[in-house]
C-alpha cells in the first residue's frame, strides 16, 4: 500500500510539474515579439553625410569603453529622433551634460542624445516623437570640449527590466551608415523628415 501510495504522489506531482510548465510556455507565447536584429533608424540630422560618421564605439575614453559615436556638429545644429518612441528621462549629467533618453515604440530600444545645448521647447519625460522630429540642438554640455560642438549618440538593447540607463550597447555606426544608404537622394531636400 505504501508503494502505491508513493507512485500516485510521485504521479500527481509530475502531472502538477507539467502543468506548470505547460501554463508558461503558454504566457511565453503570448508575449509580443521583441525586435531581434538591429533596429532600423533615421539619421539624427538632417543633412548627415557619411563622411561625417567616424566609429568610435570601441574606443577608450576616460578610462572606459565609449560606446558610442560623437557626431560634429555646428554649434545649434538641430538633432533629430531616430526612430518613433517616447522621451523617457531628459537628464543633467556630469559627463553627457544635457542628455535625452529615448525608448523605440515597443520599448526594446534606448536612444541617448548628449552634449546638448537644449532641448526644443515644450519637450518632456513621457512624451510620445516622431522619427525626424527636432528634440534638441548640438552643443557642448558636459564634459564636450568648448571648442567642438558635438552629439555623443548611443543605442542600447533594453532588458525586461526597460530601465533607461541600463541596457545592452549597441554600435550606432553601422546601424547610421544602414540609414543613410536607405536615404534617396533629394537634391539637398529631407527625405521623410518631419520638420517642426
Amino acid at each position: 500500500m505504501a508503494r502505491l501510495q508513493k507512485i500516485v504522489t510521485a504521479t500527481l506531482s509530475l502531472a502538477f510539474i507539467l502543468g506548470l510548465l505547460t501554463s508558461q510556455i503558454v504566457a511565453l507565447a503570448d508575449q509580443p515579439q521583441v525586435q531581434l536584429g538591429p533596429p532600423q533608424i533615421a539619421p539624427p540630422f538632417a543633412d548627415l553625410k557619411m563622411s561625417d560618421l567616424r566609429d568610435s564605439f570601441d574606443e577608450q575614453h576616460f578610462g572606459h569603453r565609449h560606446e558610442a559615436i560623437d557626431i560634429m556638429e555646428p554649434l545649434g545644429t538641430p538633432i533629430r529622433a531616430v526612430d518613433d518612441g517616447t522621451i523617457r528621462k531628459l537628464f543633467l549629467s556630469r559627463a553627457g551634460g544635457k542628455t535625452i533618453y529615448q525608448f523605440n515604440s515597443d520599448s526594446s530600444y534606448c536612444y541617448y542624445y548628449a552634449h546638448l545645448d537644449h532641448y526644443v521647447d515644450g519637450l518632456s519625460e513621457g512624451r510620445p516623437v516622431f522619427r525626424g522630429q527636432i528634440i534638441g540642438y548640438v552643443g557642448t554640455s558636459g564634459d564636450a570640449a568648448l571648442n567642438a560642438p558635438q552629439l555623443h549618440f548611443a543605442i542600447f538593447r533594453l532588458d525586461n527590466d526597460k530601465r533607461w540607463w541600463k541596457g545592452t550597447p549597441i554600435n550606432p555606426y553601422p546601424i547610421l551608415l544602414e540609414a543613410l544608404k536607405r536615404i534617396p537622394s533629394t537634391g539637398g531636400r529631407d527625405a521623410g523628415i518631419v520638420t517642426n
